[in-house]
């Protein structure tokens, strides 16, 4: 067993962070995504969900899951009853893709082009991102604090954002 702030974990074995790209318009909706999730709890284990987008602007990954609207919501609700059920943790990892992203992908109609604190592709020849002014990236903390509260309504145990800082979803809102 092993403490992790509030939390305690019966053995040190956590299911690290893959993407599963098993989701439909950035919702985990599919039965397919909560097995998956199901299958790999156990009592007292920690689950460490895919990278999850924390707004329509923060990437276009056609299969990525999303945590910010009612809907996503709802199916991360899925997920994290079912690891619960089997008395497991589950911690939802946000995600934003920066200049990563590729405006190719519709998200309800609209493109979203990468956003990067300067406008360098990520690689030669590729998109060059938007780059944001100080006013979108003071807009950047509320999309995470946003992102983080939708994850509490769809029982998270805890958020992180890559490269995996963890924490308790409680002490950050």
């Amino acid at each position: 067993p092993v403490r992790l702030g509030a939390l305690e974990l019966q053995h040190r074995v956590v299911m690290a962070p893959l993407t599963r790209m098993r989701n439909q318009e950035y919702v985990p909706v599919m039965d397919a995504q909560v097995t998956y999730y199901e299958q790999r709890a156990s009592p007292g284990g920690l689950i460490l969900t895919e990278a999850t987008l924390i707004s329509p602007s923060s990437g276009s990954y056609k299969l990525a899951p999303g945590i910010w609207s009612d809907e996503q919501i709802a199916g991360w609700k899925r997920v994290t009853e079912a690891v619960h059920k089997k008395g497991g943790y589950i911690f939802c990892q946000l995600w934003h893709l920066g200049r990563a992203s590729e405006s190719t992908y519709e998200y309800k109609g609209q493109k979203y082009p990468p956003l990067a604190p300067s406008p360098i592709p990520m690689a030669e020849g590729g998109e060059i991102p938007h780059e944001l002014t100080l006013e979108e990236i003071s807009k950047l903390p509320e999309e995470y604090a946003h992102a983080t509260r939708c994850a509490m309504k769809a029982g998270f145990d805890g958020v992180g954002e890559w490269p995996f800082q963890f924490s308790r979803v409680s002490h950050l809102c």
